[in-house]
């Protein structure tokens, strides 16, 4: 017999909406992390849920058919929604074909495992899946906070990083491989840290090597502060507590700030100037925006 967690319990719904910061915003509100492909002849957008057992992925498919009203009210255009099962074995076959090796940088790359690469002697390579939590470098947030966690390593200044909202891991499992001395992260979900977990044996790192654990960027307090923070969270939690993430980096430590559509980044960017950043850098690809502050106050 399967056991329970040999399977996933998948949600499966059409997006013909055209508008992917719609759909974004209003899937979102269900804080559940939804994979995506393509179907290129008819422009449909296929989404996928997962959850471990079937009552989350039931719990998934009645908040959609409850929020599927108003949804449609705001203009989104949704359609079939279905539960199917899936072997996670068969899972990742299906999804090997959308992941490559990833050169983030001189010195640093991302592998999927079933690919085959001879590094050079100088460069962290991240051996990453795609699976159940967000972040595998393929997305333009995870890739531009990478690149600031290899820009920066090796300078003597940085020796401390935070992760905050760590999906994966991969920021941390990066930081920690080329070379950064302290490195930390959270997630406020629970399946983030096993997950995170997972991949930082799939790197041989141990427990000692990332201070991982269970927490909330709204409440996060610490008195250790970093040299540079990588805070890949929605742009309103961003801004509500600014103040707050900016004090969670030393007197001219930066902040890689990611997961901000384009239409937000200005604003957030006013706040995050007015509660005593600079801006230092700014990178947009498709309908997200990405940006390096330096805490000055």
């Amino acid at each position: 017999m399967t056991k329970i967690n040999d399977k996933l319990y998948c949600v499966k719904l059409i997006d013909y909406t055209a508008n992917p910061d719609l759909t974004f915003e209003l899937l979102s509100s269900l804080e559940t992390y939804f994979m995506s492909y393509e179907d290129r002849e008819s422009g449909a957008m296929y989404l996928v849920a997962y959850s471990e057992t079937p009552e989350g992925a039931a719990e998934i498919r009645r908040q959609i058919e409850k929020n599927m009203p108003f949804w449609s009210e705001a203009g989104a255009v949704f359609s079939d929604v279905e539960e199917f099962e899936l072997a996670r074995e068969e899972w990742s076959e299906v999804w090997k074909k959308y992941f490559h090796i990833i050169h983030i940088a001189d010195n640093l790359v991302i592998r999927p495992s079933w690919l085959e690469y001879n590094p050079q002697p100088h460069q962290a390579v991240v051996n990453i899946d795609p699976g159940m939590s967000f972040g595998t470098g393929q997305h333009a947030t995870t890739a531009y906070c990478l690149k600031m966690l290899a820009k920066n390593a090796g300078n003597k200044q940085f020796k401390r990083v935070l992760d905050a909202g760590c999906g994966s891991g991969i920021l941390a499992i990066a930081a920690k491989l080329l070379g950064y001395e302290s490195v930390t992260a959270f997630d406020y979900d629970p399946d983030c840290i096993t997950v995170s977990k997972e991949n930082m044996q799939c790197n041989a790192l141990t427990p000692q090597d990332i201070d991982l654990f269970v927490g909330d960027a709204t409440t996060y307090a610490t008195d250790q502060l970093f040299d540079l923070a990588c805070v890949n969270i929605l742009s309103p939690i961003l801004c509500a507590h600014a103040p707050r993430i900016i004090g969670w980096v030393r007197q001219d430590g930066l902040l890689a700030l990611a997961g901000i559509l384009t239409r937000d980044f200005d604003a957030l960017s006013a706040t995050f100037t007015a509660a005593g950043a600079e801006e230092l850098d700014r990178f947009t690809e498709k309908e997200w925006t990405s940006g390096l502050f330096r805490r000055i106050k």
